[in-house]
């Protein structure tokens, strides 16, 4: 892959620093500027091999400085970004030179492809498509709002070691967002250790966090060291936190208030250097209202919280996300296949209760099973057994009552999974999935007025409110409505 000086143009901090990271993740050397003055500046000093500019900037237009910034660089590819998405933008960019136009929000891995093209053809070495995009390897996709709201938080804290809690259901990809963290900051390179709580037996949990020494129960013919161990210097990433048993919680909080650990079985202390980014699709107030998680471990985890949409509230990237899962089941040696249109539509009907996990498994079975290179809707159809329901609306419509629907609704969930169970917390999910139409249906109903909305639900006020950062829920979002 061609690498190269890149100067990237943006009066948004939290863009120029993401995209910053990931270029040079990928191996450029970068600068930024925010403002035209600035931009004209580093053009002088850097001399960038590729420019990334936004259109709308506090002293100037991007795209009118596009033929001043070729004339003082010939042969300069210039990429430009806005988020003014229209015919004429990019017609504009177009007439003015632009290598390529990106539409805002855009994904990361595209525009590390653009770069990796424009470098590639700046050095006029005829590599084709495939091996310049290797951006492909960015572990986040999508455009979506939700998912632009999440880059900008990870761009954020990659500068920092704060403690990051990643909130959202199963199989939404929490462990992608603690690596990209990782290899975006300042401790890329060193060790990520993930452990998943949920999967540690209660007896050996502390074992497995901080180590034991020779002897210290039946068994332990070694010492050996722990996860925080093993992380030193880099992250140490602690999935299905809800599931840590409450002694060992208690055992973790002293080691993230004092910095060190003693493994099992020995008196010594070991001062640790790791990053915690911990993860859960569990309710953690409620558990702390259940006496089930420790509450002084809650704020000491929950300093950054990183909320992960489900794929329903994304639907907008369910298309690029199938045709990337059908791009890597190539790579691993399946057939190549195809998805037209209406299949595309057809994905964005269904619930996704297994969310983008579900996603990759459905084309990879697509490509594993399917005839034909083209993949239909009633290819995805047959998949799904053919019932093309995917809500519970649709299902009341057609069952005697909520009851039935619900009935449906969650038979859905362990068909979805065939011989498997469906993740842990079934429970809270179908809750939030019928909690979430109510609470926006009231609130529209009384123009987003909380207090009648709590009448009319019978609930107090503050309870409504609770309930409404659990799901979400922004009120003024509604008060138009009714």
């Amino acid at each position: 892959m061609t690498v190269g000086r890149i100067l990237v143009v943006d009066d948004d901090a939290a863009i120029r620093t993401v995209v910053r990271e990931a270029l040079r993740r990928e191996g450029h050397n970068v600068e930024t500027a925010a403002t035209v003055a600035e931009q004209r500046r580093k053009m002088r000093d850097f001399m960038p091999q590729v420019l990334v500019t936004d259109v709308v900037l506090p002293d100037g237009n991007g795209l009118d400085l596009v033929p001043e910034m070729l004339e003082a660089n010939p042969g300069m590819p210039v990429i430009v970004l806005s988020a003014q998405n229209t015919l004429t933008t990019a017609v504009r960019a177009t007439e003015q030179g632009a290598f390529e136009y990106l539409p805002k929000p855009f994904d990361l891995g595209e525009l590390a492809r653009a770069v990796s093209d424009a470098l590639a053809a700046r050095a006029a070495a005829g590599r084709d498509t495939a091996e310049a995009g290797k951006g492909e390897d960015l572990p986040l996709i999508g455009r979506s709002a939700p998912m632009q709201e999440v880059y900008r938080t990870i761009a954020r804290v990659v500068a920092n070691d704060l403690t990051v809690l990643i909130l959202g259901e199963s199989g939404t990809g929490k462990e992608l967002v603690a690596r990209a963290i990782h290899d975006l900051g300042s401790r890329a390179g060193k060790p990520f250790v993930a452990i998943n709580m949920a999967a540690i037996p209660r007896e050996l949990i502390e074992s497995e966090l901080f180590g034991h020494e020779r002897g210290a129960f039946t068994g332990a013919a070694a010492r050996t060291a722990g996860r925080f161990e093993q992380a030193q210097g880099g992250t140490l990433f602690l999935d299905e936190i809800g599931d840590m048993p409450f002694e060992a919680q208690t055992r973790l909080l002293r080691v993230l208030q004092t910095g060190e650990i003693n493994p099992v079985g020995s008196a010594r202390s070991i001062r640790t250097d790791v990053r915690i980014i911990a993860a859960t699709h569990k309710d953690l107030p409620r558990l702390i209202a259940d006496n089930a998680f420790r509450e002084d471990l809650y704020y000491r985890l929950n300093v950054v919280p990183v909320r992960l949409p489900p794929l329903r509230q994304r639907i907008e990237d369910i298309g690029e996300l199938a045709n990337h899962f059908l791009d890597r089941a190539v790579a691993d040696g399946l057939p190549r296949k195809r998805l037209d249109g209406a299949a595309v539509e057809r994905l964005g009907q269904h619930n996704w209760p297994g969310n983008v996990r579900e996603l990759e498994n459905l084309m990879r079975r697509l490509a594993a099973l399917s005839r034909d290179e083209w993949i239909t809707a009633a290819a995805i159809d047959q998949q799904f057994g053919g019932d093309t329901m995917d809500g519970l609306a649709p299902a009341i419509a057609t069952a005697g009552g909520l009851a039935d629907a619900v009935e449906h609704h969650v038979a859905r969930y362990f068909a979805t999974f065939g011989r498997d169970l469906p993740p842990d917390g079934l429970f809270d999910r179908v809750m939030a999935e019928v909690e979430r139409p109510l609470l926006t249906l009231a609130l529209a109903a009384v123009k987003g007025n909380q207090l009648k909305a709590a009448k009319l639900l019978g609930i107090n006020r503050n309870t409504l409110r609770k309930k409404l950062t659990e799901r979400g829920i922004d009120p003024s979002d509604l008060r138009k409505m009714g």
